[in-house]
């Protein structure tokens, strides 16, 4: 069976009804359609005479007096909406019809074109209505059921007299409207036509018994009059049910229809329910119509969001949304096509900005699905953030926001994690992916009528997508061809089995379900070129700001006592307070804080702090096992105690000879010796755990490194665990475990209350302290790791500290090598994170390392002896001058990590020459352009710099596009051995105006005199605004929120706009003629510039006239580059003018321009007054040889011109060679 777009009016909730077999063809209603076994020409059964025999008399009566069906006037006055007029013919369509009837006369067919261009041809008159005929306003009682090819109608076999009287009279035919959509039954018995509205009117079934398979063909009335009431559905009949189909459109048609088109008042369960307009000029909402829901469905959504309320509160062990949820920042990204040629503009790319342009584009959670100044919703929403940065939090929190109406565009919001791909088998269905595996939902009581009220309704579905690592991991599911995506949906859909895979390729791809809102999640490292093209708005986690971390850490910490006590000690710890702007990393330092009595105890690095959370998570395990007194424990505690009960026995023998007084300092000295054995007992137990702690540490290591290599936080699935291996891991916190299959989590966390025990939740994490016993992790669950940090660094302790990872390993292991054909492009996260670990663990403590290791001291000992000298050798023999920016960033990174190991600031020898050798071998000009800069980024570039100065090294720092905070531009800035820096012209600024609200004059004029802007490339349309509020600074000599006239730093002006020489504007044609007004505004303030180049920006005359305006103050300006930018004559002729009177102006390119002989006739009159041009390049204008002629002989009055480029296709070759004979200046290119 075939089916078309029809209309939601009739039977809208058979989408919800199983069992159908039919096929789908997403075909346009107005437009020929395949109907399969159709008369090609239907007016034989459209007639009084045929019609007379199936239908009751009033019914036949109603149809002819319907202007939906017989609509001969309108479609005489149809312009622009095709009729379904041509069918497809089939051999079967004359046959077992009567003599009389076949011999009747046939209305002949009119082309459709023809039909619709005669709306104002006056000749044909229009079709009267007949007088008397009431109109079907009001519809039947019941609603209409069709069976089989005969059941249903009621009407009496016309009479043999009637039929001759009928024969007589031409009979009247019904001329169907354009928008009558056809239903194709192949097997009439084993469906039900359901009809829940009262149409007029009603659904017709035309039988032809002479199709084959005797089929029934469905007119199906594609608009109706507004109905006051609505009806159930009758029930199926024998177990047969109408095809899902026949309810619900193509993907694709139905959300367009219901966006479009229906009322409220006839809206059905499932169906939009306004008329659809014929006008095209109708304006259509601008949000999606907010559906008549059954209660039934209404119902699950309520208690979906009670669900949803109730179970995506909690964020870990104590901590909960509601009380400890701190709203991070979230940035709206902004892309742009680089490149001045517009045939290259194929691929998006993200624009790094700045830190006052970021705090701008700030969005409240409720504006993340809103479009810019209200204008069309974003539909296809990518949030970035790196690890740690709270997305999943975020996420959890818009869900909480829907479950309590704060977000009401949407009555469905499905939640899809990336970890369910490991789902491979083909037993899934759209419908139950939303119901069954996505996270937090509850379950179902009617699954068919909420997925047919899912399908009705796209627009009002939010789908999240969650727990992708990397933004190139959406790129395996966009690659699929949509075209063999559909062949494969289609292939099965009668199955409706589907791997997880393909039902999340296809909703990305907008194959299933394309008009809901899509949100995903992922980290920004990696490309995904089709996820750029599809998405219509990028959005970043920015973290948190110091308020922030103060907010976090008053939630935190119940106890103001210690909230006051934790917060001195974070601050007086530079390093960590940086780099708690990740939420992730604040996590990590509050539990340090919490057993950290000052500040010295607090670790200095990151891999100091995984350190301490590490051995924090495995002393509460301890703890835990030993109150649980497990058999190998008690074991040893017994001998202990053996051991111990003899030595008193033994001092008890020996005191009974002594004196009073030696008995009574031996009573001291026992109590003494007690006290010892006692210590010695618990050293004991606790040294047996140590030893099994260290066993499975190592195994926990080897499988964090296994996820690392596999870009996955996914323990490797092929490995085997041991039940005590996920035990510990859980105990630990270390593990979180989910059943994507039943939605229920595992967690390790104590059960509050009765009602929380058996919960049914996805995506909830364990707590991790250890009140689940091991058995309850079960075989089929997904393990992955809580932490990304931990995992990292339980990865760089199995790359370092493993004795069974050998020294070429842990040498190609390192993070990068030397020379040019070194890896030049950032690599992932969580690899440089464990790379980072590696190099810091060799330079910890060995002390506290060797708890990790189960082997001797004296081979642990030449172990990381041996592995520090490798990575000082590798470290010490890059070529900074070959690395790129990223790579120099990391550099500072892992020499941190060796050089500050311990509160003390206690450095080795080995960790003290890195960093002096970096130090020294750093270039001079320092550029991180185009890398972004974090706080902690900042913090250990800092480190090096300052260390460089006592070596007596300055640097240059390039910091454009590097998205670096005001705060950690002023760091860098204040170092005294920085010469000059470049960084966004708008952050510059902002610095400026803190330090004069802070009077600190001497900082702020090191931050004016040091400050560069040459040369400049303008590639963004703010760059263009920002250097125009630089050079009004530099013309009123005055900062725009000085409160006095005159600003003493500021009296030259701004050095680095008098030091710009070279301007290049590489907007590109459609971003350039956006920026250009500000453009001609500021030129005429940069009196030294040198080299402006314009090329592809679309000046035209108007711009060029502009830039005549503005060059009159450009004294000094040498080349000059206008190329393909549409000037015509009129602006060649007011350009001349100025570019006489440039006295320094040497290199002039007008190349692939409008300009004609005219044109080149006035620069032919100012060539010898431009003293100073060498080169003029006209190549590919409009000249022909006339304004060759006029540029050669004027050539010849300027002796230093070298060459003149003139060529172009309007000019004879013969004309041309002549010219370069008399002139050999004149070239072709």
């Amino acid at each position: 069976m075939q089916e078309v777009d029809q209309d939601p009016f009739v039977g809208p909730n058979l989408g919800s009804l199983q069992g159908a077999k039919m096929q789908e063809a997403d075909l346009d209603p107005f437009t020929g359609l395949d109907l399969g076994d159709l008369p090609e020409d239907l007016t034989e059964f459209l007639n009084e005479d045929y019609l007379g025999k199936i239908m009751d008399p009033d019914e036949l009566f109603a149809i002819f007096g319907d202007p939906l069906l017989n609509c001969e006037d309108q479609l005489d006055n149809c312009s622009d909406v095709p009729l379904p007029s041509e069918l497809p013919s089939s051999d079967s369509s004359q046959q077992g019809q009567t003599g009389k009837a076949s011999n009747r006369r046939k209305r002949p067919r009119v082309s459709r074109s023809q039909r619709c261009s005669e709306e104002t041809t006056p000749s044909r008159p229009k079709r009267r209505k007949v007088a008397g005929r009431p109109k079907t306003n009001e519809a039947q009682a019941e609603p209409t059921v069709d069976q089989g090819a005969d059941t249903g109608t009621t009407s009496p076999t016309p009479s043999a007299a009637e039929m001759a009287g009928l024969s007589t009279t031409p009979p009247r035919i019904l001329h169907l409207h354009p928008s009558i959509q056809f239903i194709t039954i192949p097997d009439s018995s084993g469906y039900q036509v359901v009809q829940t509205l009262r149409l007029s009117p009603s659904v017709i079934k035309l039988p032809l018994p002479s199709a084959a398979a005797t089929p029934t063909y469905i007119f199906v009335p594609a608009a109706s009059p507004p109905c006051k009431r609505q009806l159930p559905p009758l029930s199926p009949v024998d177990g047969a049910v109408a095809p899902v189909q026949m309810s619900s459109s193509p993907p694709g048609s139905l959300s367009d229809t219901a966006s479009k088109a229906m009322s409220a008042t006839c809206a059905s369960p499932v169906s939009p329910s306004s008329e659809m307009s014929t006008c095209k000029d109708s304006p259509l909402p601008q949000s999606p119509i907010v559906f008549d829901i059954p209660q039934v469905v209404k119902d699950h959504i309520q208690e979906a969001k009670a669900h949803m309320s109730q179970t995506c509160q909690d964020m870990e062990a104590g901590l909960s949304l509601t009380s400890h949820y701190v709203d991070v920042q979230v940035s709206q990204r902004e892309t742009f096509r680089s490149g001045k040629n517009t045939s290259k503009f194929l691929d998006k790319e993200m624009i790094i900005m700045g830190d006052t342009d970021r705090q701008k584009s700030f969005l409240r959670r409720g504006q993340i699905f809103e479009g810019p100044n209200g204008d069309k919703p974003k539909r296809y929403i990518v949030l970035l953030g790196n690890a740690g940065m709270g997305k999943t939090m975020l996420i959890r929190k818009l869900c909480l926001d829907w479950s309590r109406d704060c977000i009401p565009q949407f009555d469905f919001v499905f939640l899809l994690d990336g970890k369910a791909l490991s789902l491979s088998e083909p037993t899934f269905s759209l419908q139950t992916l939303l119901l069954n595996i996505s996270s937090f939902a509850p379950p179902c009581l009617d699954p068919e009528a909420v997925y047919a009220q899912i399908l009705a309704a796209p627009k009002r579905v939010l789908i999240i997508f969650d727990g992708f690592d990397q933004l190139r991991d959406y790129e395996t599911l966009l690659q699929t061809q949509e075209k063999d995506l559909i062949t494969s949906l289609q292939r099965d859909s009668k199955a409706q089995t589907y791997t997880v895979r393909q039902l999340y390729s296809a909703i990305l791809q907008r194959v299933l379900l394309p008009g809901c809102t899509l949100l995903l999640s992922t980290r920004p490292r990696g490309t995904a070129t089709q996820l750029l093209r599809r998405a219509d708005s990028f959005l970043e986690v920015c973290g948190f700001t110091p308020a922030d971390i103060e907010t976090y850490l008053s939630q935190y910490f119940t106890d103001p006592a210690l909230r006051a006590s934790a917060l001195d000690n974070l601050k007086s710890c530079s390093y960590l307070h940086l780099f708690c702007w990740n939420p992730g990393v604040c996590r990590l330092v509050c539990m340090v804080l919490e057993q950290s009595k000052s500040s010295e105890c607090l670790p200095q690095t990151l891999t100091g702090l995984c350190h301490q959370v590490l051995q924090l998570k495995i002393k509460e395990y301890s703890e835990t096992v030993q109150a649980q007194g497990e058999p190998q424990t008690e074991i040893s505690v017994e001998e202990t105690t053996t051991q111990t009960c003899q030595k008193k026995a033994r001092t008890t023998s020996r005191a009974q000879g002594n004196t009073r007084t030696q008995r009574a300092r031996r009573a001291k000295k026992q109590e003494k010796e007690e006290e010892e054995d006692e210590e010695e007992m618990k050293s004991v137990g606790e040294e047996v755990y140590r030893i099994e702690d260290r066993e499975l540490l190592s195994q926990l290591s080897s499988l964090a490194w296994d996820g690392v290599k596999a870009n996955s936080s996914v323990l490797v699935p092929g490995r085997t665990i041991s039940a005590k291996l996920k035990g510990f891991g859980h105990r630990t916190g270390l593990f979180l475990s989910y059943d994507l299959r039943t939605r229920q989590v595992v967690s390790s966390g104590e059960t509050k209350g009765a009602e929380k025990e058996g919960r049914e939740e996805m995506g909830r994490g364990i707590k991790g302290d250890g009140a689940r016993k091991e058995t309850d992790v079960g075989d089929d669950l997904i393990l992955l790791w809580a932490s990304p940090f931990l995992q990292s660094y339980l990865a760089g302790v199995h790359l370092s500290l493993s004795r069974t990872v050998t020294d070429r390993n842990f040498i190609l292991s390192l993070p990068f090598q030397s020379g040019p054909k070194g890896r030049r492009r950032p690599q992932r996260e969580e690899l440089e994170l464990t790379q980072r670990f590696a190099v810091g663990l060799l330079f910890h403590k060995r002390t506290e390392l060797q708890r990790l290791d189960s082997c001797t001291e004296t081979a642990f000992r030449d172990m990381v002896s041996n592995k520090q000298a490798l990575v000082t050798k590798h470290l010490e023999g890059l070529s900074h001058g070959d690395l790129s920016p990223a790579q120099v960033l990391e550099s500072c990174h892992y020499v941190y990590e060796a050089s500050s190991t311990h509160g003390d600031g206690s450095r080795d020898s080995g960790s003290t020459r890195l960093v002096a050798h970096l130090a020294t071998n750093l270039p001079e000009v320092l550029t991180f352009h185009g890398v972004p800069l974090n706080p902690s980024d900042v913090f250990a570039v800092q480190n090096i710099l300052k260390i460089g100065g006592t070596e007596g090294r300055s640097f240059c720092l390039d910091l454009e596009d590097s998205g670096i905070q005001i705060s950690g531009l002023r760091a860098l800035v204040g170092l005294n051995n920085i010469n000059t820096y470049r960084a966004c012209i708008a952050d510059v600024i902002t610095l400026w105006e803190q330090l004069q609200q802070s009077s600190e004059e001497e900082l702020q004029q090191g931050a004016v005199s040091k400050f560069k802007i040459h040369p400049l490339k303008a590639t963004q349309v703010c760059h263009i605004e920002h250097l125009a509020k630089l050079v009004n600074i530099h013309m009123h000599k005055r900062l725009s929120n000085s409160p006095s006239q005159f600003d003493s730093i500021l009296a030259e002006g701004v050095p680095a706009v008098t030091d710009l020489h070279k301007l290049e504007f590489e907007l590109g044609p459609d971003n350039g003629i956006l920026a250009l007004p500000k453009l001609w505004e500021l030129l005429p303030g940069l009196h030294n510039l040198q080299r402006l180049d314009l090329e592809n920006c679309k000046v035209g005359d108007k711009g060029a006239e502009k830039l005549a305006d503005a060059l009159v103050s450009l004294r000094f300006l040498e080349i000059l580059n206008l190329s393909q930018n549409c000037i015509g004559d009129q602006g060649v002729k007011k350009l001349a003018t100025t570019l006489r009177d440039l006295p320094k102006l040497h290199c002039l390119s007008l190349y692939s321009n409008e300009i004609s002989d005219v044109g080149a006739e006035s620069l032919a009159a100012v060539l010898p007054h431009m003293t100073s041009l060498t080169d003029l390049d006209v190549k590919y204008n409009k000249l022909t040889d006339v304004g060759a002629q006029s540029l050669g002989v004027s050539l010849r009055n300027c002796k230093r011109m070298k060459t003149l480029r003139l060529w172009n296709q309007c000019i004879p070759y013969g004309v041309f060679e002549r010219l370069q004979q008399q002139d050999s200046r004149i070239l072709w290119h």
